[in-house]
């Protein structure tokens, strides 16, 4: 079972329209493809915070002559901890845009998960 925070827009019309779950855990693309996973996902500061952390990664193993071994594990150990903080990078970039947390549901998979959600949503709707 996965868990997945409930983040809804209140602005929204309709409750299903306006929900954005973010999944707890390890975000692989986001460790992948860091610069594109924060824009993707709307987080312009954090995409420009990785652009000059990985600037300052090149130019202060360089500038120390640091050998490729030690070169790969300092971008190993950092796109580790971008992979760990991603998930609640976004979550921060919802709740500046206005978005609530609504709840916390668990599910085996994203569709699980929303359905869970609605399902208990809606039955309590009056």
């Amino acid at each position: 079972m996965r868990i997945y925070t409930v983040h809804v827009d209140p602005i929204s019309a309709f409750a299903d329209q306006g929900a954005v779950l973010v999944r707890e855990g390890f975000c692989w693309p986001a460790a992948l493809f860091t610069v594109i996973w924060t824009l993707y996902h709307r987080l312009w500061g954090g995409a420009l915070v990785l652009v000059a952390v990985n600037a300052g990664f090149a130019v202060a193993t360089t500038w120390w002559e640091v050998d490729p071994v030690g070169q790969a594990a300092v971008l190993a150990g950092f796109l580790a901890l971008v992979g760990y903080t991603a998930n609640d990078w976004r979550r921060g970039g919802l709740a500046r845009r206005g978005y609530v947390l609504a709840g916390v549901v668990a599910g085996r998979d994203l569709t699980a998960a929303e359905q869970r959600f609605f399902d208990r949503e809606f039955a309590t709707a009056p």
